[in-house]
């Protein structure tokens, strides 16, 4: 299997929403998102959704996920195969993200830090545990020291089994792609991989 990793651009914006729309979800995961929470702050998700329910949550979150890409703030990897995008891992500069975003996680760090955070990845089910992952991660690593980071870090939480509403990535991939644990807090491992 031929994996193409691209980052996130407006210009693929298509192939993004084709992925949440038609691919990551068919294992019939309750969750549906476009990964536009950990952009947003509690306020921000307040006056977005506070007075929208049913089927225009989708809609609604659709619609901050586009302005989300087109303006940068969401930012991160689509993985290919065939021409036809199989993954998704959202991985930002620590200073991009919100302190304290609307789900409660706190990525930030300021731009001096010069820091990534993997914040979430999802895979078709068909395509779990066949590497797209670890091609996602290794290439958020190599494109951060190209960039002059100092370092990325990822946050998975911890559990005995897979959970279906995981989306940070089990501890085993990081620790494969060469972070080691830094902090253990609130339930999920700071995982850390420098930069050098």
């Amino acid at each position: 299997m031929n994996i193409i990793i691209k980052p996130l651009t407006p210009e693929l914006s298509a192939d993004y929403f084709d992925f949440f729309e038609n691919r990551a979800f068919t294992d019939d995961t309750p969750y549906r998102c476009y990964c536009q929470p950990y952009q947003m702050t509690k306020e921000q998700e307040k006056a977005v959704f506070d007075k929208v329910d049913g089927p225009d949550v989708g809609r609604v979150a659709r619609k901050v996920a586009e302005r989300q890409i087109d303006s940068g703030a969401l930012q991160g990897y689509l993985a290919f195969v065939e021409g036809v995008a199989i993954g998704w891992c959202n991985a930002n500069n620590k200073s991009n993200y919100p302190i304290e975003s609307c789900t409660g996680a706190r990525f930030y760090a300021p731009a001096e830090k010069r820091e990534k955070a993997v914040v979430c990845f999802e895979i078709a089910p068909e395509f779990r545990g066949k590497g797209v992952a670890t091609a996602l991660l290794t290439c958020v690593c190599e494109d951060a020291k190209a960039e002059g980071c100092i370092a990325v870090e990822g946050f998975p939480v911890v559990r005995a089994e897979r959970y279906e509403w995981d989306c940070t990535g089990p501890i085993r991939l990081y620790e494969k792609v060469g972070f080691v644990k830094v902090a253990e807090q609130d339930g999920f491992v700071i995982m850390r991989k420098e930069l050098k």
